[in-house]
């Protein structure tokens, strides 16, 4: 009978050096990586909340800017109402505008004769909608609110909040169009109103240009030396607005 002599067979493996090597590789990508995905995520963060707040304000700038162009309508002043249009304690404008929309207003959509006192004046509920409106900030818990008030889109007014998302409402009045800067948009610690006017602010009353400065402070993302930290910036909307209707009761 052969016997069969065993053979030993040496096993490869990693050293302990190795591993130590291989381990230090690992954590160091891993941290990389997660540096690179929590500033991915923030950065992500911050632009989709940038991109939501400005297009929440530039349709509320867009309903102003559409509405005081019409304001003087069939009446003879601007439609500017200088008692409601200051600065109120928290640094805000407000505007109020008033236009007869109706004036040459003959039939409802029913078909049926529109108020002829409607036509005449402003001041009928509901048929002087959108005629005699005011624009104003006031603080909520997390924000400020851009707000409409239409006071005889029902009895006792209407008030709607355009935007929610804002810091700041700056309106301006000039007797003619007017240049300024906007000290950039974009940027941390970038100014909230337009500087450097061509032309000295005239009163409300007296306005034939208006210029609509709103802000919105996007506030950061993460904490500041962490991986992935956004810091928080400012953000200016501008709108210029000609009163079309101003001059009208000079011819």
């Amino acid at each position: 009978m052969k016997r069969q002599s065993a053979k030993i067979k040496s096993e490869g493996g990693f050293s302990l050096l190795e591993l130590i090597i291989a381990m230090a590789i690992t954590v160091t990508i891993m941290g990389v990586s997660s540096t690179l995905l929590a500033g991915a995520l923030n950065s992500r963060t911050k632009a989709n909340e940038t991109s939501d707040t400005l297009a929440d304000v530039q349709r509320a700038l867009n309903i102003m800017s559409r509405e005081i162009a019409e304001a003087g309508f069939n009446l003879v002043d601007n439609g500017i109402v200088p008692g409601d249009s200051v600065t109120d304690a928290n640094g805000n404008s407000t505007i109020r505008i008033r236009s007869n929309l109706n004036k040459f207003k003959e039939f409802n959509a029913d078909g049926t004769p529109f108020s002829i006192a409607a036509r005449n004046g402003i001041g009928q509920v509901p048929d002087d909608a959108g005629e005699d409106v005011k624009y104003f900030v006031y603080p909520a818990d997390t924000t400020t609110l851009l707000a409409r008030y239409d006071a005889y889109a029902a009895p006792g007014g209407k008030s709607t909040v355009l935007a929610n998302r804002l810091d700041s409402l700056h309106i301006h009045y000039y007797s003619q169009k007017v240049t300024y800067n906007t000290n950039a948009v974009y940027g941390p610690g970038r100014g909230c109103d337009i500087t450097g006017a061509s032309l000295a602010e005239v009163a409300p009353n007296a306005a034939k240009y208006v210029v609509i400065a709103v802000c919105v402070r996007q506030a950061a993302v993460g904490t500041a030396g962490s991986p992935g930290y956004q810091p928080a910036t400012n953000v200016l909307l501008v709108s210029d607005v000609a009163l079309r209707n101003s001059n009208l009761p000079i011819y």
